[in-house]
C-alpha cells in the first residue's frame, strides 16, 4: 500500500447526486465542484454528477472552468466568482457562464446577476433591469446550517427583489438549505458539500441518504511499546500513564492530516484506535491495546470514519479538511473506481 492512498468512489457520488434530484424534486441540480471537487477530483466528479441527473456545474473561477472543459465539453458550467476582461472573452470563447454584482453588465455571455441578501461579500444592494443576456438571478446564504430564521429572511428578501423577474431562474439554495429548507429550491440549487457524502450540519450524512465518496488509507509502519512516563512525539504531549503500545502511521500535516486533529480516531484494522501526541509533518501516533503487525491498514477516511468526526476534534467543517488533503503525487497515490 501507498504511504497515503486516496480512493474516488464514483458510485458514491452518482447516488449523492440521484439523492439530492430527488429531494429537490422539480427544482435542478446544480454540482458545485469549485476547489478542485472539494478536493475530490472535479474532472471526475463533474461527469458523474451530471450522469446521475445534475444539469450544470458550478467553479469559483474562469480558470477552473477552463481547466473542467476537456472533461465535460458540453456541460453547462457556471462561475461563481469575480472575472475581469480577459476572463470575459475566455468565458464567451468557451461558452461558460458569469456570475456578475457590479457594472458593467459583461455582453454577449450569459449573465446571472448576484444579490447580496445578507451574507456581507459579493453581491448587488439591488436587481437592475436585467439586460439580454442575464439568465439568472441568486443570492448567497449567509447561515443555512446554522440560522433557519435569518436564512428564511434572506430568502424573502431575494423573493421580494426578483418578484418581477420570474422568467428568470432563480437559485438560492446551497446543500444545507436544499436538505432542510424547501421553500429555498426554487428553480434549481447549487449544492456543494453534500455531494461528496458529508454533512453540511457537521453529523451524521446518512441521516440525508449521503454516502461518503471519498477513502483515505495508509498503514502502520512501525510499533513502539511506551513505558511509564515514557513519551511520543514533539513536545511530549502524550505521556504513557501506564505501559501502552502505539503504531506509527506516515502521514502528517503535510498530507493534510491537521495537527488539531491529535485525538480524533482512525481505524487500525478494523479498530477505532485514538490519535495521541503531537501531529508531526509526516507521522502520526495511534494508541493501541495489543501490538499489532507492520503493513496493517489504517483507515483515515472510510468504513464509518468520516470527515464530521475529524472536524469536530478540530474545531473546524469537514469542507476544510478534505480541501486541504494532499493527493498529489509523490506524497500520496489517487485512484478513481466505480462502485
Amino acid at each position: 500500500m501507498s504511504r497515503s492512498l486516496y480512493t474516488l468512489d464514483l458510485q458514491a457520488v452518482r447516488s449523492n447526486a440521484r439523492r439530492l434530484v430527488a429531494v429537490l424534486g422539480d427544482a435542478e441540480l446544480w454540482a458545485v465542484v469549485k476547489a478542485d471537487g472539494y478536493g475530490h477530483g472535479a474532472a471526475d466528479v463533474a461527469p458523474a454528477a451530471l450522469e446521475a441527473g445534475a444539469t450544470a456545474l458550478c467553479v469559483t473561477s474562469v480558470a477552473e472552468a477552463l481547466a473542467l472543459r476537456p472533461a465535460v465539453p458540453g456541460a453547462r458550467i457556471v462561475v461563481m466568482g469575480p472575472s475581469d476582461d480577459g476572463d470575459v472573452a475566455a468565458a464567451r470563447a468557451a461558452s461558460l457562464e458569469l456570475v456578475v454584482w457590479r457594472a458593467p453588465i459583461p455582453e454577449d455571455v450569459p449573465v446571472h446577476l448576484k444579490l447580496d441578501t445578507g451574507m456581507g461579500r459579493w453581491g448587488l444592494a439591488e436587481v437592475p433591469a436585467p439586460g439580454r443576456d442575464v439568465v439568472g438571478l441568486m443570492t448567497h446564504f449567509a447561515a443555512a446550517d446554522s440560522d433557519p430564521a435569518f436564512t428564511s429572511a434572506q430568502l424573502e428578501r431575494f423573493l421580494e427583489a426578483t418578484a418581477a423577474c420570474g422568467h428568470l431562474t432563480r437559485h438560492v439554495a446551497n446543500s444545507a438549505a436544499a436538505l432542510e429548507l424547501p421553500a429555498s429550491r426554487l428553480d434549481a440549487a447549487r449544492c456543494g458539500i453534500a455531494l461528496y457524502g458529508i454533512s453540511p450540519f457537521g453529523d451524521d450524512p446518512g441521516r440525508f441518504g449521503l454516502q461518503p465518496a471519498l477513502r483515505w488509507e495508509s498503514e502502520v509502519a512501525d510499533v513502539k511499546h511506551l513505558a511509564t512516563g515514557e513519551s511520543t512525539g514533539y513536545g511530549r504531549r502524550f505521556i504513557a500513564t501506564e505501559p501502552t503500545w502505539i503504531a506509527l502511521v506516515p502521514v502528517g500535516y503535510a498530507d493534510g492530516f491537521r495537527r488539531d486533529m491529535s485525538g480524533t480516531e482512525v481505524l487500525v484494522g478494523s479498530e477505532r484506535r485514538r490519535v495521541v501526541g503531537t501531529v508531526s509533518m509526516d507521522v502520526i501516533a495511534v494508541e493501541t491495546k495489543t501490538p499489532v503487525e507492520l503493513g496493517t491498514r489504517v483507515t483515515l477516511l472510510g468504513d464509518g470514519v468520516v470527515a464530521e468526526d475529524h472536524a469536530r476534534v478540530a474545531d473546524t467543517i469537514g469542507y476544510e479538511l478534505v480541501c486541504g488533503l494532499n493527493q498529489g503525487a509523490p506524497r500520496a497515490e489517487r485512484r478513481v473506481v466505480d462502485g
